[in-house]
């Protein structure tokens, strides 16, 4: 099983910034491998889902931001711990901007890889 890496948000947050988005997409990457490891499933890979929303101009990425709260919220299941409708949030941040909603994920994923 894949471990999953704590990493701290503002430093994420900074480097995507002065990197012009670059350190977001290895972000992205790494987020989307992460729950998939944490949710125990086999879903789209990182590299995948990155060329899958290049690709389709940014669309798969709404998809892909719902589709991390529906495993962040299997991922709470399975540990016990109340679960929310995180997809929809997910989303609705991604649209008025990804930086909080990849923030949020992370925050989720640091919380459940002790």
């Amino acid at each position: 099983m894949r471990t999953v890496q704590q990493r701290n948000i503002a430093v994420c947050i900074i480097l995507a910034l002065v990197t012009c988005g670059i350190y977001s997409m290895y972000w992205f990457v790494c987020m989307t491998d992460d729950t998939n490891a944490l949710a125990n499933e086999e879903g789209t890979s990182g590299v995948m889902a990155l060329v899958l929303t290049l690709v389709t101009c940014g669309i798969y990425g709404f998809y892909w931001a719902y589709k991390r709260g529906e495993l962040l919220d299997k991922a709470k299941m399975d540990r016990g711990l109340p679960a929310s409708n995180g997809g929809v949030l997910y989303l609705i941040l991604y649209i008025f901007g990804g930086i909080i909603a990849y923030a949020l994920i992370q925050n989720e994923l640091n919380k459940l890889a002790n």
